[in-house]
């Protein structure tokens, strides 16, 4: 508690700090001057979300002047990947089946206002003629033909999964199994496979799944059971391929966990796909885990299948207990996916979120995979002696033989501090709107849904690169989610070597930043903070709508422009 509570008060000394900082930097950038290492320092030690939020106060700041001036002025925030583009079928399915289940809940309420739980016995027919009555559109069709699908393709009873969707939206009793609902796990696994087996075959054996309040959470949990159960260890090596979001780079430095990390660095020039130089460094048994983000953030490639076999070679040959964390929620935006988890699923501890693809990142929806023959089961039944009576105590409580928990179930366990497991799992709303997701993409054989994405996407990224002298990244491994823009590169294509020698030597990126967000009211964040290339720049092309990217690259170049003018009156003499 101590140790939270002088964390929290360093946070708020920093960030009072960095306030004085800022009102220093904003008076000041009216000419153009290299930050001081005192404030560069400052912000350097920030996480990027942090940093974006000193951004975000110097654009609104600057642009109110503007304003009030009687000039135009709006702010563009492209620091975050919120997507603005969302899956309205699904949506409006869910309210049908929602008023389905609330119209029949009060059916055989004693009261107006009060409704009893429905009975699965004839559900399924009653939902269709529901449907055909009082519903038309798209949604419904998609509803009904969502029901015949998981019948027909799935082999599930149409009583039992329109009753567990029904009970699940209503949301009146605890998730039951607390890991994930019975119907719902089968139907989330199809849409899974579909993403990540659809290009190397579908592994043997079975996978469980744990639905979560999205990647964030299941990273956490994952992250603290593979601590509870002496997977790793203080003072453990972990890999984690880079650039990668950032959370992968803080959690694991934190006193709750203090691994020590090494990073596999992807190549710019390759694509960011990780060279085998730096793959070789798995080969060190010291590494007990690789985390990685595949397709990258912000690196918005994915593995080609010949990283895929390379890591797989290493791991068959000599490493058969390093762990695999991969979070894949840019999956669905490529054409082609290769993933150690259809590999190498007996390593693997797979990640999911619904959040970007769907257009859901307020609704918190993911997913844990894990094969049931895994490494980790494995090694919790070799652990020491002590480490196994400790566990027995915490898991305990639970069960009268806590050493046969699986993995996955600890995970469920952990995520409620064991005490409250009963009550653990994702809200069943939540589940029944993961399930509708899946079962839309599912019936979309023609990929229309994602093509139209995939179209949104390519038009912005074409209006960003379009005003920079730099070529767009392209190929069947591109997601186009985010623009990883190298300052020191556009330097160099803009104005020339000489020129981009003096960026380098006497500017950083956060100097780039701060006059686009003062100047230009443009929020981008720093790809330094992402592990990605020291001078670098992060632009999400998802949230903003297609013009503004025009804009965000003319304001990038008009700012490069004015270190160029600089340099042109200072040095070029």
């Amino acid at each position: 508690m101590f140790k939270a509570r002088f964390n929290l008060y360093v946070k708020l000394i920093v960030a009072g700090c960095l306030g004085l900082l800022l009102i220093q930097s904003v008076s000041l950038y009216a000419e153009i001057r290299p930050m001081s290492m005192k404030e560069r320092k400052a912000y350097t030690s920030l996480s990027p979300f942090e940093f974006k939020d000193v951004l975000i106060d110097t654009a609104i700041s600057a642009c109110a002047k503007e304003l009030k001036a009687g000039k135009e002025c709006c702010v563009l925030n492209a620091g975050r990947g919120n997507p603005n583009f969302l899956n309205t079928t699904a949506r409006e399915a869910f309210s049908h089946l929602n008023s389905f289940a609330t119209e029949l809940a009060g059916k055989d309420g004693p009261t107006p206002n009060l409704g009893l739980r429905p009975e699965k016995a004839g559900i399924a027919k009653k939902l269709e003629k529901y449907l055909d009555e009082k519903c038309r559109g798209n949604a419904a069709e998609f509803l009904k033909k969502a029901i015949d699908y998981a019948e027909k393709e799935l082999k599930l009873e149409p009583d039992e999964l329109v009753f567990e969707l029904t009970d699940a939206i209503l949301g009146d009793f605890y998730p039951s199994p607390p890991r994930i609902l019975t119907n719902t796990e089968t139907i989330v696994f199809d849409y899974l496979s579909l993403i990540h087996f659809a290009h190397d075959g579908q592994p043997e054996g079975q996978f469980d799944l744990f639905a979560t309040e999205g990647a964030t959470a299941a990273m956490i949990y994952v992250f603290k059971s593979l601590k509870e159960n002496h997977i790793l260890k203080p003072g453990d090596h972990i890999a984690i391929i880079t650039p990668i979001f950032s959370p992968y780079l803080e959690i694991p430095l934190l006193n709750d966990f203090q691994l020590v990390p090494v990073y596999i660095e992807g190549n710019e020039d390759m694509g960011w796909q990780v060279p085998a130089s730096e793959m070789n460094k798995l080969n060190d048994t010291k590494i007990k885990a690789l985390f990685m983000v595949n397709p990258m953030n912000p690196g918005s490639a994915s593995m080609r299948a010949e990283s895929v076999n390379s890591l797989v070679e290493i791991i068959k040959t000599g490493r058969n207990d390093l762990i695999v964390l991969t979070d894949t929620v840019y999956a669905p935006f490529v054409d082609e996916f290769h993933d150690i988890l259809g590999k190498m699923p007996e390593n693997t501890i797979g990640v999911y979120s619904y959040s970007k693809y769907f257009g859901v990142t307020g609704w918190r929806l993911g997913v844990i995979m894990l094969h049931k023959n895994n490494i980790i089961d494995q090694m919790i039944a070799k652990l020491p002696k002590r480490y196994k009576k400790q566990l027995n105590v915490r898991y305990g409580i639970d069960s009268t033989e806590p050493e046969t928990i699986k993995f996955i179930d600890r995970i469920v366990m952990d995520s409620r501090d064991v005490a409250l497991a009963h009550t653990g799992g994702l809200s069943t709303p939540q589940q029944c709107i993961m399930v509708l997701f899946s079962l839309f993409e599912l019936l979309d054989k023609e990929h229309a849904y994602k093509k139209s994405i995939q179209a949104i996407l390519k038009k912005r990224i074409i209006n960003l690169y379009g005003q920079l002298n730099l070529r767009i990244p392209g190929g069947s491994d591109k997601t186009h989610y985010y623009a990883l823009i190298d300052i020191g590169r556009l330097s160099s294509a803009l104005h020339g070597k000489g020129f981009a020698d003096y960026m380098m030597e006497n500017f950083s990126t956060f100097d780039v930043l701060m006059r686009l967000a003062n100047k230009k009211f443009t929020v981008l964040l720093p790809g330094e903070g992402f592990a990605g290339p020291k001078w670098s720049i992060r632009v999400s092309i998802a949230n903003l709508n297609d013009d503004d990217y025009t804009s965000i690259g003319k304001n990038i170049r008009e700012v490069m422009d004015d270190f160029f003018q600089s340099w042109k009156e200072k040095y070029a003499k």
